[in-house]
């Protein structure tokens, strides 16, 4: 099973974003700002860390890069709701994929669905 640990400030948010990824069959671990991101990082194996990237204590940039130093094969996916932030994290991590809010809760599925290749793409939301 594909392991995301999402980093969200929004409770609301948060919670929205974990059900839909868990109903589509992701296991999902929540944390709400990326200090509390790292020892995840650094106890458990992910494969996808979804970052917002505006969060108090630590930006998603920031965590994105020093989960790269501790778990390198970890994909990164940030969300946010700055085109300028999106610029940004663009700039700073070419690999990651962005997804600017608002979306829907099926689009990101099926973002998440093609960076692992995902075959039931077209699953209900």
């Amino acid at each position: 099973m594909i392991r995301i640990l999402l980093a969200e400030d929004d409770t609301v948010m948060r919670e929205y974003l974990t059900r839909a990824l868990e109903r589509s069959g992701y296991q999902v671990s929540a944390v709400d700002r990326g200090t509390a991101a790292l020892p995840l990082l650094e106890s458990e194996r992910f494969d996808l860390l979804l970052t917002d990237i505006v969060m108090p204590e630590m930006d998603g940039i920031e965590l994105a890069q020093k989960a790269a130093d501790i778990a390198p094969d970890t994909r990164v996916m940030f969300i946010t709701g700055f085109a300028a932030v999106t610029l940004k994290a663009g700039k700073t991590m070419p690999q990651a994929r962005v997804l600017s809010k608002p979306f829907h809760l099926r689009d990101l599925v099926l973002e998440v669905d093609r960076m692992f290749e995902v075959g039931n793409a077209s699953g209900s939301i």
